[in-house]
């Protein structure tokens, strides 16, 4: 089953709970929230007091947090009372990745790690046991609307060998560039169980049946 999580990069700010709830009525499946640092990626986009006031707002909602900053370890607990279900962070990032993924665990809160473009796929592997979530970039992260990396392909399918070998099933994410009917079906192709949209959701004319098409991927 492919699931949707619609990232929120992509949505109009000025009616961010509005925009969230009408991609979750149509049937995404979590929120994703990029939080960026402008030290770790070249922007800034926003933080605790957001998902905060969204959680509060959206109750229900699933939100998979993705830290794209320096050092995730310090910022665990902050995250996870503002509301995460999930928090995943970069392998590249300056903390200890065992260190970060236990204290995310240890709040009771699902783990996820991230690789970019120019990182192995290999780097995930020593810790898929102690993952929910596995992310793989599909574009430099820090800006939405890049064009996808085919290159991601070849390291969703070694992470979902690496995963099958051992008996593993977390969600397999891609994030950047992906679009219903290019993209999308190449990386479900090639493990993709969980899919991040933002422009291709939040910038259509019609956002439910963006979302919509997306599901359809599940036939």
């Amino acid at each position: 089953m492919i699931k949707l999580s619609a990232s929120v990069l992509s949505a109009d700010f000025a009616r961010l709970g509005a925009d969230c709830r009408e991609v979750l009525d149509a049937g995404a499946d979590m929120i994703h929230f990029d939080v960026m640092d402008g030290h770790f990626v070249d922007n800034l986009s926003f933080g605790l007091p957001v998902l905060k006031g969204l959680r509060n707002a959206l109750p229900e909602a699933y939100f998979d947090v993705h830290l794209m900053i320096t050092h995730p370890l310090p910022y665990v607990k902050n995250f996870v009372d503002a509301g995460a279900d999930c928090i995943s962070f970069h392998a590249e990032a300056a903390n200890s990745i065992t260190a970060t993924i236990a204290s995310i665990k240890a709040y009771g809160c699902s783990a996820g790690l991230v690789i970019n473009p120019t990182t192995p796929a290999e780097a995930v592997f020593p810790f898929l046991k102690d993952l929910a979530l596995v992310l793989v970039m599909g574009v430099t992260p820090g800006h939405g609307g890049q064009a996808f990396r085919h290159e991601s392909l070849d390291k969703l399918r070694a992470i979902r060998a690496e995963c099958d070998r051992l008996g593993l099933s977390p969600y397999l994410s891609v994030d950047g560039g992906i679009k219903v009917d290019t993209t999308a079906p190449l990386c479900v192709e090639a493990g993709a169980n969980l899919l991040v949209a933002g422009s291709a959701i939040f910038g259509a004319k019609d956002k439910v049946a963006a979302v919509r098409a997306f599901k359809a991927l599940n036939g």
